[in-house]
C-alpha cells in the first residue's frame, strides 16, 4: 500500500464492519477485546481447509508438506514482525498460554521461599494469576508496583521495589484498560541491571505499534493473534534462546520430542519442545496472513491513524456532561475507559448496543486496577485503524442519547 493511505478502502477490507446491529449500522469499538478480520485472513483460513488441510510435521505426502510449509512460514513472518529470530518464537494459543509457559517452565523450577515476583497494579489477570499459582507452590511472594491517578506507573516506586529478593518482573507493554504505554525499554534495562528476569505482556501493543522485541531488552514477550486481525486461539511467546534451551517442556506429547523410549525421552530443541500436540494450524496460517496485511499498511501508519482517532474521541467525549475518563497518561494507545455519573457501565453498554455501538463493559480482567480507582466497572471504547471519525461522532451522539434515558 502507498504511504498515503486510503483508510476508507482499508476499512472495506473488513466484511463484518458492513453489517447492521439492531437495525443500525455497526460501530465496532471493542478492538482491545478482539480485532476484526480482513478478507485476506478469512480467505486464507478458508483456502487452507479447502485445499491444503493436513496435519503438520506428521506426513511426507503433498498435503502434509504444504501444511507444514505454510505453518512454519507463519512463524517466520511473525518473527520478522517482531524483529526476532524464528527459533526464538513458540507458537501457542495466545498471551495467556505464553505467560503460563514461562510460569511453569521457567519460574516454577527456579523460585523458592524468600523470592519475590513483581507485578504492576495495571496487569491483566493473565499476568497476575499464573504468578500467584507459582508463588503458592514455591513459597515466593507477590509484590505490587503501584500506579498514579493518571494511570502511569510510579517509576520511582517501581525501581525502589526492585529489591534483591525480586527474581521476576511481569509487566504489560500497554494497559488493556487505560491504554497506558509503559516505558518497557527503560524498565527492562533497570531490571537487567539488578538481575531480574522480565516478562512483558505485549497483547495490546503488537496490534497497534511497531515492536522490536530484542531492542526492548526483555527476557520474554507474549502476544495474542486475535487482537492483531488474526484468528482466535493464536499467538506466540518470544524468549531468549538461552532461556528456551534451559527450560523443561511445559506439556508432553507429540512434536515436542526427538526420541521416546521407556527408559527416557529426548526432547526437541526450542521452540518446538514447547509445542506439544496438534496446533491450531489454520489459525496460525491465518495469523501469518494478518501479519502480511498489517505489514503492508505499516505499523507506524497504524499507530499514527489510531492516535488521530484517539485525539478526536477524547475531544468529543469531554463535551459529554458527567463523563469521567480513567487513565490519562501522556502516552496512550487508542483505549478509553469511562463512566457516566448516575449510570452503571453495563446499562450504558446495553443501551449503546441498541444504538449499534459495541463497547465493552465490566472489569476487563483487571480487578485490582478498578479497585485502585474505586469503581465496580467501566465502559471501554477501543479503536483500531479501520474505525472512522464519523463512527466516533455516532458513538458520542448515542452516548448522549443513552445518558438522557438513564438520567
Amino acid at each position: 500500500m502507498s504511504t498515503t493511505h486510503d483508510w476508507a478502502a482499508i476499512r472495506a477490507d473488513f466484511p463484518l464492519l458492513t453489517r447492521e446491529v439492531h437495525g443500525k449500522p455497526l460501530v465496532y469499538l471493542d478492538s482491545a477485546n478482539t480485532g476484526q478480520k480482513p478478507a485476506k485472513v478469512i480467505d486464507t483460513v478458508d483456502d487452507f481447509f479447502r485445499q491444503h488441510n493436513a496435519n503438520v510435521s506428521r506426513a511426507v505426502h503433498a498435503l502434509g508438506t504444504e501444511a507444514t510449509e505454510a505453518y512454519e512460514a507463519s512463524r517466520t513472518k511473525l518473527a520478522g514482525f517482531l524483529k526476532a529470530h524464528r527459533d526464538e518464537l513458540v507458537l501457542c494459543s495466545g498471551t495467556t498460554f505464553a505467560i503460563n509457559i514461562v510460569a511453569y517452565s521457567w519460574a516454577l523450577p527456579r523460585l523458592k521461599a524468600g523470592d519475590a515476583i513483581l507485578v504492576s497494579r495495571m496487569e491483566h489477570h493473565a499476568n497476575i494469576v499464573p504468578w500467584q499459582l507459582v508463588a503458592e507452590r514455591t513459597g515466593a511472594v507477590i509484590k505490587v508496583a503501584e500506579i498514579r491517578e493518571d494511570g502511569t506507573l510510579d517509576l520511582d516506586a517501581l525501581y525502589a521495589a526492585m529489591t534483591p529478593d525480586v527474581k521476576l518482573l511481569a509487566l504489560a507493554h500497554v494497559s488493556n484498560v487505560l491504554g497506558t504505554v509503559n516505558p518497557v525499554k527503560e524498565i527492562c534495562r533497570e531490571a537487567r541491571r539488578r538481575g531480574i528476569t522480565t516478562v512483558i505482556d505485549g497483547s495490546q501493543a503488537a496490534p497497534h505499534r511497531a515492536v522490536d522485541v530484542p531492542s526492548l531488552g526483555c527476557d520474554f514477550y507474549a502476544i495474542t493473534g486475535h487482537k492483531m486481525c488474526g484468528p482466535t486461539g493464536t499467538g506466540a511467546l518470544w524468549a531468549r534462546r538461552e532461556h528456551l534451551a534451559a527450560m523443561p517442556p511445559f506439556l508432553g506429547g507429540g512434536e515436542m520430542i526427538k526420541e521416546v523410549r521407556f527408559a527416557g525421552t529426548v526432547f526437541n530443541d526450542g521452540p518446538h519442545r514447547f509445542e506439544a500436540g496438534t496446533p491450531n494450524i489454520a489459525g496460525h496460517i491465518g495469523l501469518g496472513a494478518a501479519v502480511d496485511y498489517l505489514s503492508a499498511i505499516g505499523m507506524d501508519a497504524i499507530e499514527a491513524r489510531e492516535a488521530e482517532l484517539l485525539a478526536h474521541a477524547n475531544e468529543e467525549l469531554r463535551k459529554v456532561d458527567g463523563l469521567r475518563i480513567l487513565g490519562e497518561a501522556p502516552e496512550k494507545a487508542a483505549v478509553i475507559s469511562f463512566l457516566v455519573a448516575g449510570a452503571h457501565a453495563h446499562d450504558l453498554a446495553t443501551l449503546l448496543d441498541l444504538e449499534g455501538v459495541a463497547v465493552r463493559s465490566g472489569q476487563h480482567c483487571a480487578h485490582p486496577l478498578l479497585q485502585f480507582y474505586g469503581v465496580p466497572a467501566t465502559c471501554r471504547a477501543s479503536f483500531a485503524f479501520y474505525n472512522t471519525h464519523d463512527e466516533i461522532e455516532r458513538f458520542v451522539a448515542a452516548l448522549r442519547k443513552v445518558r438522557h434515558l438513564l438520567a
